[in-house]
């Protein structure tokens, strides 16, 4: 009863100050949201049981083979040997015909005629004709006919064998020319076609026996001979005789060899009884390796024209060259000289209205007796090569022209339409650069330029060369069916002379000057098939005038339309 009475009283001592504590803590709380109960998350441990054996099993057995020969049977058969297949032959076309017909009536016919691929030999025919007929405006503002006419013929074969090849050709060339140019201060002068038109003809066979090698340390060998008659009246004429040989062969890491060469010149009796010749005699000796290589050498010549005496010359042949870059620079440097024959066929393409005297027969061979050379050359890396150079060079006989005129009118056929040669000593100093490339696979550029510096002996002025000219074009191909270019050309400011003679008075001189010209040439080709194709050319788009000799301007805008086919 005792211990009944302490809790109750403990109870209640403990609770009377809980309650007087709720009546004075006593507040009201609103709750706005209900109550939700959540936990925390809680990451859960997963740990698996392992179970680790500890018992071990090792096998134990035996085995036994019983071995048996075996012998197969095989058959030997032959490999066949492996072949180096070369790439397919494109299909070769016997025949090509190329017409065309310009302003001016310029027609253009050109015919090739060939055999097939054969391993015995080819043979063929190629024939060509271009001509016009328009006239120009001389400085008087008269308008005389200025057409030209050339054709050419060639009938020519060649001979396979197993270690050489023989070779030969009849040739025919005719050029026509009109020499319309004249002193326009002159009046009453009206001359036919058939008066001023000058004919050159030149008919020939050549023949060559030539060594195929195919080792470098073979003989090579090839012989040549060749005879034509160049001709434009039956009492101006000359017979060309030629012959010409060379061979070579590796000699202990040097390649050795000479050459040998006789040309005879025949001209007609009225110019002269006398006979011209040039015998040359060439030995050298060269070296090659993937740095650097040279040659050494030189040429003795004699050189008999109409006159009396014999000239002897003596030519050094010395030429070296050394890669810096391979590839992308290369260093060459040359010590030379040569004798340039002046013959009718060659001096008619530089200037074709000579007087009609036979002098185009006697003139003087033109010694280069000194030529130094130097320069850089490789490829530019983007798709190109590229040369710079720069030479000296030591001339004698140099050929210049002169017009000229005759105040007499007993003389009524030279009123400055035709020339006489002038030879005069030079030192000759030119720049040259030249660069070409291909831009990606539809677009090809090239561009060369001169620079040069006359020295002369006697006369003032280069008469008819240029001080500088430069040229540079550019082609795109479009996936080998449309073919299209630009060729931009430039000429530096020439002078002409002309020399007027009189049977009284001593004779005088007349400089004629010609400006600087600039030509635009254009050209297209739509290829529509393999065998047939069209194409367009457009010549001095700027319609300049310029003149090739004085009093003598050419034929300005010129277009042409024509097409090629081939069988």
């Amino acid at each position: 009863m005792n211990k009944i009475l302490i809790n109750i009283s403990l109870i209640l001592m403990f609770a009377s100050p809980a309650l007087a504590q709720d009546q004075e803590l006593k507040r009201e709380v609103t709750l706005y949201n209900p109550y939700i109960p959540s936990l925390s998350d809680f990451k859960k441990k997963s740990i698996l049981p392992a179970i680790t054996d500890t018992g071990v099993v090792k096998p134990v057995f035996t085995y036994s083979v019983t071995t048996n020969p075996f012998s197969p049977e095989y058959t030997v058969s032959p490999i066949k040997a492996a072949t180096m297949e070369p790439d397919p032959l494109e299909k070769l076309y016997k025949s090509y015909v190329n017409l065309g017909l310009g302003n001016y009536l310029s027609p253009l016919a050109e015919v090739s005629v060939t055999n097939e691929r054969s391993k015995k030999g080819a043979y063929g025919l190629y024939a060509k004709h271009f001509s016009t007929n328009g006239k120009v405006k001389l400085q008087n503002d008269e308008r005389v006919f200025a057409g030209y006419m050339d054709n050419d013929v060639s009938l020519f074969g060649k001979k396979f064998f197993s270690g050489n090849y023989l070779e030969g050709s009849i040739n025919y060339e005719g050029r026509t020319r009109y020499a319309y140019g004249y002193d326009t201060s002159i009046v009453d002068y009206d001359p036919e076609k058939k008066d001023i038109r000058i004919g050159y003809n030149n008919i020939g066979g050549a023949l060559s026996f030539t060594s195929v090698n195919l080792d470098s340390t073979d003989l090579s060998y090839d012989f040549d001979i060749d005879y034509s008659r160049f001709f434009n009246s039956r009492s101006l004429s000359q017979n060309n005789f030629g012959l010409a040989g060379s061979m070579a062969k590796m000699c202990r890491d040097f390649y050795i060899g000479s050459g040998l060469e006789m040309d005879f010149y025949r001209p007609s009796k009225e110019i002269t009884e006398r006979m011209k010749y040039v015998v040359a005699f060439s030995p050298f000796i060269t070296k090659s390796t993937t740095q650097w290589n040279f040659r050494v050498g030189i040429q003795l010549v004699l050189d008999k024209d109409t006159s009396s005496t014999v000239k002897f010359h003596f030519y050094p042949d010395a030429r070296f060259s050394f890669n810096i870059v391979p590839t992308y620079i290369t260093f060459f440097a040359g010590l030379n000289g040569k004798l340039e024959k002046n013959t009718p066929d060659k001096v008619i393409i530089e200037n074709p209205f000579l007087l009609r005297d036979g002098s185009l027969y006697t003139l003087p061979n033109t010694s280069h007796s000194l030529i130094l050379s130097g320069g850089l050359k490789g490829n530019t890396g983007l798709g190109g090569n590229y040369i710079l150079s720069a030479s000296y060079s030591m001339i004698t006989d140099m050929l210049f022209y002169s017009n000229l005129v005759f105040s007499d009118p007993l003389f009524d056929d030279q009123v400055g339409n035709h020339f006489f040669p002038i030879t005069d000593d030079a030192q000759l100093f030119n720049l040259h650069g030249e660069i070409n490339g291909l831009i990606g696979d539809k677009i090809f550029y090239n561009g060369k330029a001169n620079y040069f510096n006359y020295n002369l002996g006697s006369n003032e002025y280069p008469w008819s060369k240029q001080p500088w000219d430069a040229q540079f074009g550019i082609k795109y191909n479009l996936r080998n069916k449309i073919i299209a270019g630009i060729e931009l050309t430039a000429l530096g400011k020439r002078r002409f002379i002309s020399t007027k003679s009189d049977l009284y008075l001593p004779s005088t001189s007349y400089v004629f000057k010609s400006p600087v010209h600039v030509n635009a040439n254009l050209s297209a080709e739509y290829r529509y098939t393999k065998i047939l194709s069209f194409w367009l050319k457009v010549n001095n788009i700027a319609v300049n005038r310029n003149y090739d000799w004085a009093f003598y301007p050419t034929q300005r805008f010129m277009c042409m339309l024509g097409l090629t086919y081939s069988l």
